[in-house]
């Protein structure tokens, strides 16, 4: 008798561990579903538009932390009141070396000495000896910062998407305009659009 009491002790004491241990993993399934279903929620609110931007104009600038290759840190907030030029760019691309110089003559030597005025190259994912020589090699005496794995990068626009494209943001931190490639028409156009903000 004894032993069967024993025996049916077990079975139901496993039982009910059993059964907490199923809601247990029935109550983590629920969250990781729900985990799911927010980062696709999210993915879709940041699905990249046809030009492989993941922000829009009007929209507040994502803010990171970037350091240049004179080992200046800099962070985006802290250049709020001004208008901030980001040009993202990398030494294989072809079209960033040929719309570079165009950044330092028309804009950079213009501006360069307004306080109301920042531009930062933004170089993607490549070590900081290749981009010193990029430097060089492109003569741009504008700052330029180092974006390791171009995480930077993916804050605006899809990780995968190309380069060279640029990003005009207002002194009160949200983004007037967005660049791809190098178009005269479109670069005249971010030319007056800075020109614009400054003057207001």
């Amino acid at each position: 008798m004894k032993r069967i009491t024993l025996f049916l002790f077990s079975v139901i004491a496993c039982g009910m561990f059993a059964c907490t241990g199923n809601r247990g993993q029935s109550r983590d399934a629920q969250e990781s579903a729900e985990e799911s279903t927010g980062q696709i929620a999210a993915d879709a609110e940041h699905q990249a538009d046809d030009r492989g931007y993941i922000v829009k104009v009007g929209d507040m600038a994502p803010d990171f932390t970037m350091t240049t290759i004179a080992g200046e840190t800099v962070r985006l907030s802290d250049l709020r009141g001004r208008v901030v030029m980001l040009q993202f760019t990398a030494s294989w691309c072809v079209v960033c070396r040929r719309e570079m110089p165009f950044i330092e003559s028309d804009i950079w030597q213009k501006h360069k000495n307004n306080p109301e005025f920042a531009l930062y190259g933004v170089d993607r994912d490549e070590p900081q000896e290749t981009v010193e020589e990029f430097v060089k090699q492109t003569g741009v005496t504008y700052p330029m910062g180092l974006d390791p794995g171009a995480d930077i990068f993916a804050l605006f626009a899809d990780r995968k998407a190309g380069i060279t494209r640029n990003i005009i943001v207002d002194p009160e931190g949200r983004i007037v305009m967005l660049t791809r490639l190098y178009d005269t028409d479109e670069f005249a156009l971010m030319c007056a659009k800075i020109d614009e903000l400054l003057t207001d």
